[in-house]
C-alpha cells in the first residue's frame, strides 16, 4: 500500500448514505449544542481539566493506574506514533483488536485524538470475520493485543492493503505500541477535527444476520455523553466503573470508557476475561460502584453476589438484550439494587430509553431519555394509541448512518430511526418492550412476545436460560417454541416439558404457553451476550416438522 497522502482521507465520508436517507438530528437541549470544531477525546480531557480532575484516576488495572493527566499524555504520544512513524492522516481507519484492558483503552483514545477513525473489533473474531471487516473498512494500520495476533495476521495475509500491525500488551522489554510511545514527547495537540468528522466505525453484533458498519461523528458521541449519562446514570467523580461488554461494542465503549470520562470517574479493567464469580470478586476487591453487563450475566452473578457481597456497588446497568423481570428481582434479592434497564442500539450509539433506579415501573424499560423523542407507530409511521403494540421510532441527537449499505433505507424512514423493536407505551410514557419486530409471534390471531414467555420460563427453578421463537404451523400459522437450558440436576424429558408448559400457563395468559419445548446445552449468542434467535429459527426451519402437541 502506498504511503498516505498529506490530504485528509475521505473514504468514509464518500460512502455515507445520501442526504435524503440520513436521519434527522435534533439538538433540543442546551447541553447538546456542540462547537463546530470538536475532537471527542480532546474535549473529554479538557472537561476533566476544567473540573479539576486531571490528577484523579481514570484507568485502573492490576499493574498500573493512569490518571487523567497520564492518559491524556499517553494518548498524545500514541497519536505521534501513528502520525509520525506510520504517516497516517485524518480520516485513515485504524483497526483495533483487543479485550477490555488499559492498553486497549489507550490505543482507542490515541487513535481518535489523532483524528483517525477507530474501528474496534471483538476479541473472539476469527480470521474470516476480520477479513470481512478489513475488506469493508480498508484500515491503513492495525493495533492489536499481542495475545490476539494469530487470527489478524491470517486475515492480513489475504488483505495486503493492511500495511502493518502494531502489537500492544507484550513483554515489558518489547517494542510494542506503549513502549514506542514512551519515546515520543507527547506535545502534539489533538487533531482539530470538525465535530462532523467521523470518529469511529462500529460493526453491529449480528443478532439478525450479517453485521453492518455504523459510522459516528465526534458530535454524535459528545451529544450522547450529554444525554443518558447526564439525565439517567448520574455518575460522579468518586465512582469506579467495571463491566463485561467489550470496548468494541458501543455499549461497552460508552459505559466503560467515554461516559466515565465525561463524569470524571474511573474504570477498572481486570486484564483477564470475566466469569460470573471472578467478576463479583474483582468488583468487590476494586470497590466498584457502577456495573455494566447483560441480563444473562447478572443472572449468573446473582448467587455469588449474594454469597460474597458487594457493599460499594450502587448502580447496575443492564442493556444489550431484554431484561426479564425475573432476572431483575433475582438481582435485587441478591444485592438490594434495582437495576437500571435501557434500550440502545449501535446505530444510535447508546441508550435512548431508560429510567434511573427509583423511577422504574415493573415490566417497563423506562421513559425516553431527555434529548430524544420516541413513539410507537404502525406500518405507515402513524402513532398508535397508548397500550397498543407497534414499532418503535426514535429521533434525537444521534442516528443511523451505515457505511455503503442498502439496509439504511429500512432503518431510517422520514428522518426517524427504526431500531426494529416492537413496543407499547402506557399513559405515563413508560415503554414496554415486546420483542424484536421479527421475533413477534402471531399464533391463531394472538400476538405473543417471546421475551414475555422467556420471563415466565425463567421463573421456574429448573431453567437456567431460555429462548422463545415462533415456528410455522399449518393450523395456527405459528406456534410458540421454547429452547431451554436446564440447571444441573434436572432432566430434559417429557415430564419436564409438561411441567414447564403448565408453569407458563399458570404465570401468564395460557394461550402464550410454548407448544414445543426443546432442551439444549447452550444457546447461540454473540460475543456481547445477545441471543441470536435467528439461528434458532434457521435450525427450526431446517428440522423435520415436530409432532403436534396433544395439549390444548
Amino acid at each position: 500500500m502506498s504511503a498516505p497522502s498529506a490530504q485528509p482521507d475521505h473514504f468514509v465520508h464518500d460512502r455515507l448514505p445520501p442526504p435524503s436517507a440520513l436521519p434527522n438530528l435534533r439538538y433540543d437541549l442546551p447541553e447538546l449544542q456542540i462547537e463546530p470544531q470538536a475532537n471527542l477525546v480532546h474535549a473529554l480531557f479538557v472537561q476533566a481539566e476544567r473540573a479539576g480532575n486531571l490528577d484523579r484516576p481514570l484507568l485502573r488495572g492490576p499493574h498500573r493506574t493512569y490518571t487523567y493527566r497520564d492518559a491524556r499524555d499517553e494518548a498524545a504520544r500514541i497519536a505521534e506514533v501513528l502520525t509520525e512513524d506510520h504517516g497516517l492522516v485524518p480520516g485513515n481507519r485504524v483497526l483495533l483488536r483487543g479485550g477490555n484492558t488499559v492498553e486497549m483503552a489507550l490505543a482507542w483514545l490515541g487513535t481518535v485524538y489523532a483524528g483517525l477513525v477507530a474501528v474496534a473489533t471483538m476479541p473472539l473474531l476469527r480470521a474470516g470475520e476480520l477479513a470481512s471487516i478489513i475488506d469493508r473498512a480498508q484500515p491503513a494500520l492495525a493495533l492489536c493485543d499481542a495475545r490476539l495476533l494469530t487470527e489478524l495476521q491470517a486475515a492480513q495475509a489475504e488483505h495486503p492493503g493492511l500495511a502493518g500491525i502494531v502489537p500492544f500488551h507484550t513483554a515489558p522489554d518489547a517494542a510494542d505500541l506503549i513502549q514506542r510511545a514512551q519515546g515520543k514527547p507527547g506535545t502534539t495537540p489533538a487533531c482539530p477535527t470538525s465535530a462532523d468528522d467521523v470518529a469511529l466505525m462500529a460493526f453491529t453484533s449480528g443478532t439478525t444476520g450479517s453485521s453492518k458498519a455504523v459510522v459516528h461523528t465526534h458530535r454524535d458521541v459528545l451529544a450522547a455523553c450529554e444525554a443518558w449519562p447526564r439525565h439517567v446514570l448520574r455518575a460522579t467523580p468518586d465512582d469506579v466503573v467495571a463491566g463485561s461488554p467489550p470496548l468494541a461494542f458501543t455499549f461497552g465503549l460508552g459505559g466503560l470508557l467515554l461516559f466515565p470520562m465525561w463524569a470524571g470517574a474511573s474504570v477498572y479493567f481486570p486484564d483477564q476475561p470475566y466469569t460470573p464469580e471472578t467478576m463479583v470478586r474483582l468488583m468487590r476487591d476494586a470497590s466498584v460502584t457502577i456495573c455494566y453487563t447483560a441480563p444473562t450475566f447478572y443472572r449468573q452473578m446473582a448467587p455469588f453476589a449474594k454469597q460474597i457481597g458487594l457493599p460499594q456497588l450502587r448502580i447496575c446497568v443492564s442493556a444489550g438484550e431484554a431484561l426479564p423481570d425475573a432476572t431483575r428481582q433475582l438481582w435485587k434479592d441478591a444485592t438490594g439494587i434495582d437495576m437500571t434497564d435501557g434500550i440502545g442500539a449501535t446505530e444510535m450509539f447508546h441508550i435512548f430509553i431508560s429510567s434511573p433506579a427509583g423511577e422504574t415501573r415493573p415490566g417497563a424499560i423506562g421513559k425516553v431519555v431527555p434529548g430524544y423523542t420516541a413513539r410507537v407507530v404502525d406500518d405507515d409511521g402513524n402513532e398508535v394509541p397508548r397500550g397498543t403494540v407497534g414499532k418503535l421510532a426514535v429521533i434525537g441527537p444521534t442516528g443511523c448512518r451505515y457505511l455503503d449499505d442498502p439496509r439504511q433505507a429500512k432503518y431510517v424512514k422520514d428522518g426517524w430511526n427504526y431500531p426494529g423493536d416492537a413496543f407499547k407505551q402506557d399513559a405515563d410514557g413508560y415503554f414496554f418492550y415486546q420483542a424484536r419486530d421479527d421475533d413477534m409471534i402471531i399464533t391463531a390471531g394472538y400476538n405473543v412476545g417471546g421475551p414475555e414467555v422467556e420471563d415466565a420460563l425463567l421463573r421456574h427453578p429448573a431453567v437456567a436460560e431460555c429462548a422463545v421463537i415462533g415456528v410455522p404451523d399449518e393450523e395456527r400459522g405459528m406456534v410458540v417454541k421454547a429452547v431451554c437450558v436446564l440447571k444441573p440436576g434436572h432432566e430434559g424429558d417429557a415430564a419436564m416439558v409438561k411441567t414447564l408448559q403448565d408453569h407458563v400457563k399458570a404465570t401468564i395468559a395460557p394461550f402464550k404457553y410454548p407448544r414445543i419445548v426443546e432442551f439444549a446445552a447452550s444457546l447461540p449468542r454473540t460475543e456481547t451476550g445477545k441471543l441470536q434467535r435467528f439461528k434458532l429459527r434457521q435450525g427450526a426451519a431446517a428440522a423435520p416438522s415436530p409432532p403436534k402437541a396433544t395439549t390444548p
